[in-house]
């Protein structure tokens, strides 16, 4: 049987990579095999590309040029890392995917959509997520956990955390836009609340959508392992 393909969108500080983990744990704790990944990234050429993205370096190229660059990072991902598990019957977890290429870029950078949905075909190939989470909260609430999460680390903000507000108002205004457009696909889920909250969220619109991640697939009288990072 063919895993399932779940992705997590929104803006900065949304919580994506908090949530993904507590998914993990419990479809874990279920011994749903698990893979966990991100964009852009996921693969060796993948994270080479994005050191250069999110350093900034291909910022005075335009949002085509990034588009681009985030095409050839997801086409290494899912040949090398998403559609292998898949494959092999593994649940794939990953951080932000084409949603956010029609967001940065295609919204917020003001590229044609007619243009992105053609980038679209040729990158994706017939993959799409089973199922979206598009963490949604204020931009204001998401920059300010960003820059406390930048200050925790000791880090600057990177390419997109250091744009201004108005590019992420509309970033926000992007993703709502295209839950919309996909109601089977995408679910919203209100990120501006306790990580606790968030995350019962979470599960309760993935036992709706895709019940069979949340069946027990340890025998009763198994001893669960432990659940290892």
């Amino acid at each position: 049987m063919a895993g399932c393909f779940i992705t997590f969108e929104g803006g900065e500080g949304a919580g994506k990579s908090t949530q993904i983990e507590r998914l993990r744990q419990r479809l874990g704790g279920l011994a749903q095999p698990t893979l966990v990944t991100r964009e852009p990234g996921g693969s060796p050429h993948a994270e080479e590309i994005r050191a250069f993205i999110l350093g900034g370096h291909a910022k005075h190229l335009g949002p085509f040029a990034e588009a681009l660059l985030f095409a050839a990072a997801r086409i290494d991902h899912l040949d090398k890392t998403i559609v292998p598990a898949l494959n092999r019957g593994t649940h794939v977890l990953c951080d932000r995917f084409a949603d956010s290429t029609r967001a940065y870029q295609g919204s917020a950078g003001n590229i044609d959509e007619a243009l992105i949905d053609q980038l679209e075909r040729v990158t994706l190939r017939g993959v799409k997520p089973d199922l979206t989470f598009i963490l949604d909260l204020p931009a204001e609430t998401g920059l300010a956990r960003a820059r406390e999460r930048q200050a925790g680390k000791g880090e600057g903000a990177d390419r997109f955390e250091g744009e201004d507000a108005s590019f992420h108002h509309s970033l926000r205004q992007a993703f709502l836009s295209i839950a919309r457009s996909e109601p089977r696909r995408c679910v919203v889920i209100n990120a501006d609340q306790e990580p606790d909250e968030v995350e019962a969220a979470i599960w309760a619109a993935l036992r709706e959508r895709l019940p069979q991640l949340a069946e027990n697939r340890l025998p009763d009288n198994a001893v669960r392992p432990l659940d290892v990072a």
